[in-house]
C-alpha cells in the first residue's frame, strides 16, 4: 500500500502543511481525551458490564492459606505477577508521555502488562515517538504496541505495523476496532470495508503476535470467530459498561448536532460479561483479555471465571497516575490484587488456572 506520508516534489509544500495540520489535530485529540476522561462523566447510563449478575459460591471452609493463594499467570510467553493489564490509553503529547512512563514504571514494579495508546500520531510525526517509549523504565513488562485496524484502508500496512512495534520494543501489536468512535467523530475514518483480508496478512507476516481489541463496545461471537480465523493471537473484548467513548466524543463535539448524535449512543454495545463469553465460545484456544468497566478485584476474578486470561483497566489507572504518580498506580494494583486474592480464597481457589475453571452463579 502507498504510505500516507509519501509526497512528490510538486505537492511537497502542500503535503507538509497538511501533515502539520494533521499532527496538530492528533495532538489536540489526544489531549482532549485525557482531559475529558479525567474531568467529565463518560460512563454508560443504564447499560452495565453485566458482571453484577454473577456471584461466586462462598466457601466457609476453603482449606487454603490466604498467604499462599497464587495470582501469577502467563500470557504470550511472559510470566505476570498478577493477571492485570494497564489498558491502552494515550500517547502523542508531552503530558501523555509523562503518564505513560508513570504507568510503565508501576507495571515494572508490580509485574503487570501494559498497552500503549494508538501510535498513529508518532507514525506520522516521529518527533512524538518518545511519548510512547517506556522500555527505559520498564524493561521486563509484557508491552503492547497499538494501531487502529481501520488505518489499513488509509495507507497503512505491514511497514507501519512493524514501525509501531519497533518504536517501543513491543512484545505484541494491538489492532484496535473503534467503529462507533470513528463514526461519531467529525474527523473520523469511516471506511471499514474489506479489512479482514488485510488483518489476516498482517497476522501472517508480522513477527510478533497480533491482538484484536475493541474500545468499549465489545466483540460479537461472529466477529470474534472471524478474527480468530484470520490469525489473531488474542482478543481483548473491551465490552460495554465502563468508559463510553461516544460520550468522550460528545464532550469534544464541535457542534450541537455532533454532540446530539454522539450522545445518542450512550448505552450502545455488548456488556463485558457477555462479550467475554462470546469470545471464549468463538475462540476456545485463544487468550482472552477482559476489559470494559472493571470496578475492583472481585470483577477481575469474575472475568477470569467467565473465560478471560488477563483483565485490563484504563480509567482507574489513569486517575491513579494523575493523582498519585507511580506510587498511586502501585497502590491501586495492590488493592486490586488483594481483592482478587480474597475472592479466590473465599471461593476455595488457590491459583489462576483453577479460578478459570470455577463456576459462577447467577442471581436470577
Amino acid at each position: 500500500m502507498q504510505s500516507t506520508t509519501g509526497v512528490t516534489p510538486s505537492n511537497s509544500k502542500t503535503a507538509a502543511a497538511n501533515n502539520e495540520s494533521n499532527n496538530f489535530t492528533h495532538e489536540k485529540r489526544k489531549a482532549d481525551h485525557i482531559r475529558i476522561n479525567l474531568e467529565e462523566d463518560v460512563s454508560f447510563n443504564q447499560l452495565t458490564t453485566g458482571l453484577e449478575n454473577y456471584f461466586f459460591m462462598h466457601e466457609a471452609l476453603p482449606e487454603l492459606n490466604l498467604a499462599e493463594v497464587d495470582t501469577t499467570t502467563k500470557l504470550l510467553g511472559k510470566t505476570l505477577q498478577r493477571p492485570l493489564l494497564i489498558s491502552s490509553m494515550t500517547g502523542g503529547t508531552a503530558e501523555a508521555g509523562t503518564i505513560n512512563r508513570i504507568l510503565a514504571a508501576a507495571a515494572q514494579e508490580t509485574g503487570m502488562a501494559m498497552g500503549l495508546g494508538s501510535q498513529r500520531a508518532a507514525i506520522e510525526d516521529d518527533t512524538l515517538a518518545n511519548t510512547y517509549r517506556v522500555r527505559e523504565v520498564a524493561p521486563d513488562i509484557l508491552l503492547f504496541a497499538n494501531l487502529g485496524a481501520v488505518q489499513f484502508n488509509y495507507g497503512y500496512g505491514l511497514a507501519q505495523c512493524q514501525r509501531a512495534v519497533d518504536m517501543i520494543e513491543a512484545d505484541a501489536l494491538i489492532l484496535h476496532f473503534n467503529v462507533l468512535q470513528e463514526a461519531v467523530q467529525p474527523e473520523g475514518d469511516g471506511d471499514f470495508t474489506n479489512l479482514l483480508a488485510k488483518i489476516e496478512e498482517i497476522c501472517a507476516k508480522l513477527p510478533v503476535p497480533v491482538i484484536a481489541k475493541e474500545v468499549g463496545w465489545g466483540f460479537s461471537k461472529a466477529t470474534a470467530k472471524k478474527l480468530a480465523d484470520a490469525g489473531v493471537s488474542a482478543i481483548d473484548v473491551a465490552g460495554a459498561g465502563g468508559t463510553s467513548w461516544s460520550q468522550v466524543e460528545m464532550y469534544r463535539a464541535p457542534t450541537a448536532r455532533h454532540a446530539r448524535v454522539a450522545g445518542a449512543f450512550i448505552d450502545w454495545g455488548i456488556p463485558t460479561a457477555v462479550s467475554i463469553q462470546y469470545c471464549r465460545e468463538a475462540a476456545p484456544t485463544l487468550p482472552i483479555i477482559a476489559s470494559g468497566g472493571i470496578g475492583n478485584g472481585i470483577d477481575v476474578a469474575k472475568c477470569i471465571a467467565l473465560g478471560a486470561n488477563l483483565v485490563g483497566l484504563a480509567g482507574q489507572f489513569l486517575k491513579a497516575a494523575d493523582n498519585g504518580g507511580v506510587s498511586g498506580v502501585i497502590e491501586l494494583a495492590e488493592i486490586l490484587t488483594d481483592e482478587l486474592r480474597i475472592s479466590m480464597f473465599c471461593s476455595g481457589v488457590g491459583n489462576i488456572e483453577a479460578l478459570g475453571k470455577t463456576p459462577l452463579h447467577t442471581k436470577f
